[in-house]
């Protein structure tokens, strides 16, 4: 499919907010075969009352970013959301074939959708499901199911999946501004985890820097900076 019109998904409250501390946005796949975390596609803006930034990313997207959000969406088969991410997208997505966004409209009305949600959201988006309590099970199900699952947004989700290592890539996007306010893409509390770079980071005309990271074993390790050797263990 062709790169999505703009970048970014439609900003939420909480894409709104990446990067303000962490210096990026983040998507994460989540499929054996594939679960990833990325970026959204253009779309609506709500932006989070006391947020002074909403709209952030716009100035920075470019023909590169935008090729590289493009990217990211290639053979996604299903899409694993956020209850607040997934609201905002119902209601600005089924109406959007035709227009500009066309081809990420198309993707994401026609695959499947699984929210996560302790609440009761209007699953009328079709092809929308709500998952049940036991969202690692669910996540493992879902992972069995399809080839390539795209969690967009949805940064309390990310938490979970990143916490539990339900993932298998995390597509960061690194912007060359800082905030100083805003929520962490890693937030507190985040498990040590070790990732593997997939590939060369590649930097677009605006200084923005996309890293795609594999999840890899083990937990990070330490050493000794005076040693010869570093004491790398």
């Amino acid at each position: 499919m062709s790169s999505p019109a703009p970048a970014g998904l439609p900003p939420d409250q909480n894409d709104d907010e990446i990067g303000s501390r962490a210096w990026g946005s983040s998507t994460s796949r989540c499929s054996r075969r594939s679960i990833s975390s990325g970026r959204r596609p253009a779309g609506p803006r709500k932006i989070r009352r006391g947020f002074p930034f909403g709209g952030w990313q716009a100035p920075l997207i470019d023909e590169v970013a935008g090729a590289q959000i493009g990217a990211a969406y290639e053979g996604t088969d299903a899409l694993l959301l956020g209850r607040r991410t997934y609201d905002i997208f119902a209601a600005y997505w089924p109406h959007q074939e035709g227009g500009q966004d066309n081809d990420i409209a198309t993707l994401f009305n026609r695959v499947p959708k699984y929210v996560a949600s302790r609440g009761e959201p209007d699953l009328s988006w079709a092809g929308s499901t709500q998952l049940g309590p036991d969202l690692a099970g669910a996540v493992r199900e879902i992972r069995d199911r399809h080839e390539h699952v795209k969690v967009v947004g949805s940064l309390n989700l990310v938490q979970t999946l990143l916490r539990d290592r339900l993932f298998d890539r995390l597509d960061l996007w690194v912007h060359p501004i800082v905030l100083g306010v805003g929520k962490k893409v890693f937030d507190d509390g985040a498990v040590p985890t070790n990732v593997t770079l997939l590939e060369p980071p590649v930097a677009s005309p605006a200084g923005t820097v996309y890293l795609r990271y594999g999840l890899a074993d083990g937990t990070p390790g330490t050493g000794d900076m005076s040693a010869p050797d570093r004491g790398g263990r």
